[in-house]
């Protein structure tokens, strides 16, 4: 289970790194020309402040397997990142677009989150 955990914790990591560096470093026109048409209901500020938070969770999932002290991150990156992937399903409902991407990714952080603590209060 340990060893799962840090694989979908792993590969989240990259996503949501991904995903933030892309925000914060591409302007709003271009995401949209890129298909993120959702972001025409957010000012700049809101996607910078998006991407930092993903850039924030994805480094809380990732930082404990090197600062072993820190073990009470992954749990907490985790669940910030399960609210932020509800806000996103939210959003594109709201859009009536699809949502499987930001669901999908929302359930994998649940279950980091879960596990995270589970193992934690063993």
């Amino acid at each position: 289970m340990n060893i799962a955990l840090w694989i979908v914790a792993g590969l989240l990591a990259l996503a949501f790194l991904g995903a933030g560096v892309s925000k914060l470093v591409t302007p709003k026109k271009k995401l949209y020309d890129k298909g993120m048409t959702y972001v025409e209901d957010f000012s700049d500020a809101q996607i910078k402040t998006i991407g930092t938070l993903e850039i924030l969770g994805a480094i809380g999932l990732i930082a404990p397997a090197f600062i072993s002290s820190a073990t009470w991150l992954v749990p907490t990156a985790a669940t910030g990142l399960v609210l932020t992937m509800i806000g996103a399903i939210v959003v594109h409902i709201r859009r009536k677009e699809q949502f499987v991407s930001p669901l999908v990714l929302g359930l994998l952080a649940a279950f980091v989150a879960v596990g995270r603590f589970w193992i934690e209060t063993l």
